[in-house]
């Protein structure tokens, strides 16, 4: 739930409580804080082991779809493309990343164009054509 919570966040939001709250109350808030937090993750696994006790085997049944969708969730265009399309080979994406990387593998540039003279003939351009 707070996997992503550092230290860094943690000391900022111990000060703010500090400022707020005050040094006598904020150990009692912290102290309900935690309490709270491990009663619901108690609820939480509690709630969870009695649907798989009510459910049975099924209950994996159901799992198993929300774990596709969670890996559904990660997935970037690039990704879906590698494992659907590509069958997982990712050589290509590095080929071309290489290539811009590399400013020597890269095509050359074009020419410049002729330029229009007045009252000349008109430029040609046989890429353009």
């Amino acid at each position: 739930m707070f996997a992503n919570v550092g230290w860094g966040e943690m000391l900022v939001l111990v000060v703010i409580g500090l400022v707020v709250l005050g040094p006598e109350r904020l150990p009692g808030a912290i102290r309900w804080t935690a309490g709270a937090l491990r009663q619901a993750r108690d609820y939480v696994t509690n709630a969870t082991d009695q649907l798989r006790d009510e459910i049975g085997p099924e209950f994996d049944d159901l799992r198993a779809p929300l774990s596709e969708l969670q890996k559904l969730r990660g997935m970037t265009p690039r990704a879906a493309l590698t494992r659907h399309l590509l069958d997982g080979d990712d050589s290509l994406f590095a080929a071309v990343s290489s290539l811009t990387e590399d400013p020597r593998l890269m095509a050359p540039a074009p020419a410049v164009a002729p330029k229009f003279v007045p009252g000349g003939p008109a430029p040609f351009d046989a890429d353009a054509t």
